[in-house]
């Protein structure tokens, strides 16, 4: 894998990423992975609380194992890593705001994945089997699935998108 890729700025990546679903059969970095995580360590939250906690896949059987919880299963199999995603229940105060600083520091380790040249998508899909994905990683009942974001080396960067004006989207402005 190649380092040297300039970094784009961050209003750059916000605006080039996407979500990835076809993956090379190829492997990722252990570092590069643990890069991610830290980027994603890194997002704000509520009294620094820090309330992410994350699983790290590789293992094909458990790959498999997760990814038959999901319709998006072949996405799942084809990635290199998966990383589920949690909420520590032990270490919240405010739910809604505990939700929000994961879902912030799922953004973050996107746009890691994109500046390192990877691709990944957030599958949310798979909440309808949260605690069956959290049973099948043995963890604890603290941990409540927030996502599972599937990473690796992306088949092709075909994928295009749109947002809506901000005429659409500010509703007041004064």
């Amino acid at each position: 894998m190649d380092h040297s890729r300039p970094e784009p700025t961050v209003l750059q990546a916000i605006r080039e990423r996407r979500s990835v679903r076809h993956f090379l059969d190829a492997p990722v970095d252990r570092d590069l992975i643990r890069e991610v995580l830290q980027a994603a360590c890194w997002a704000p939250s509520g009294l620094n609380n820090q309330p992410w906690r994350f699983a790290v896949v590789r293992d094909p059987e458990l790959k498999e194992k997760i990814a038959g919880l999901t319709r998006y299963s072949e996405t799942m199999r084809q990635a290199a890593v998966l990383i589920p995603v949690f909420l520590d229940h032990e270490t919240s105060y405010d739910y809604v705001k505990d939700c929000q600083a994961v879902g912030a520091a799922i953004q973050n380790m996107l746009l890691a994945i994109h500046a390192r040249g990877l691709g990944a998508v957030w599958i949310g899909e798979i909440l309808k089997n949260k605690d069956k994905v959290r049973d099948a990683l043995e963890l604890p009942e603290r941990l409540e699935l927030m996502a599972v974001v599937a990473v690796g080396h992306p088949a092709h960067r075909k994928q295009s998108s749109h947002r809506r004006p901000l005429e659409e989207v500010v509703v007041l402005e004064r």
